[in-house]
């Protein structure tokens, strides 16, 4: 009688969460391995690794880098470094569907930003740190242009976070009433795939200004 309540009992105790896996580099200071252009295009000529950062000129022809993997529940770091004025993001759940040609048709952005000498720095869900155009940082966590900022994504059970310069900025529900709203009052109301799966491709954009990314490693769930 003691062992079947004993089994009972187990077996009415919640899983415990998933241990992440081991991190993984995805920028090996030497080259674009495990990175392509958007839907499996050449790496566009205008990025280059330099100073073992993947470095955005201006020189070449243009695009995102995009990730050859899909991710679901991540934890993402990188830092990044901004010219001055200058814009670019760090996008996820990037899908590369027939009908789509850009990764922020399907996937959310974290805000990369000179917020002081660029427009959208007037514009709070615009941001740097910010989701893009649905969620205002909670504090202005970015360093001045020409230092490098610390990222983490966290998604994970239905939950997205954005931490800066160990910052938490963001924090939100996934895919509920709620972020449904979000999305139906912001500019991609307009596109019928933006943020529809949780899982995707990590995509660094080319917004037409210099920036910097390295030490881009990831775990999964």
């Amino acid at each position: 009688m003691r062992l079947a309540l004993i089994a009972a009992l187990i077996a009415c105790t919640p899983a415990t969460a998933a241990a992440p896996s081991a991190w993984r580099s995805l920028s090996n200071g030497r080259d674009f391995a495990g990175w392509s252009g958007f839907k499996g295009a050449p790496v566009p000529t205008k990025w280059r690794v330099q100073d073992g950062a993947f470095t955005l000129g201006r020189d070449g022809t243009g695009g995102d880098l995009v990730t050859a993997d899909s991710f679901g529940d991540f934890e993402l770091e990188l830092e990044w470094k901004i010219s001055a004025g200058g814009n670019s993001g760090i996008l996820y759940f990037v899908r590369e569907l027939a009908d789509t040609d850009q990764t922020y048709l399907t996937g959310p952005e974290m805000q990369v930003l000179d917020d002081a000498r660029h427009a959208d720095g007037k514009l709070p869900s615009h941001r740097a740190g910010a989701l893009y155009d649905l969620i205002v940082p909670a504090s202005a966590a970015a360093r001045p242009v020409g230092q490098w900022n610390k990222v983490r994504i966290l998604s994970r059970d239905g939950r997205i976070e954005h931490w800066l310069n160990g910052k938490r900025v963001v924090a939100t529900r996934y895919g509920d009433p709620a972020w449904n709203r979000r999305v139906a009052e912001s500019k991609f109301a307009a596109m019928p795939h933006f943020a529809r799966e949780p899982r995707g491709k990590i995509a660094l954009q080319d917004h037409g200004d210099a920036v910097w990314y390295r030490n881009i490693r990831i775990r999964t769930f």
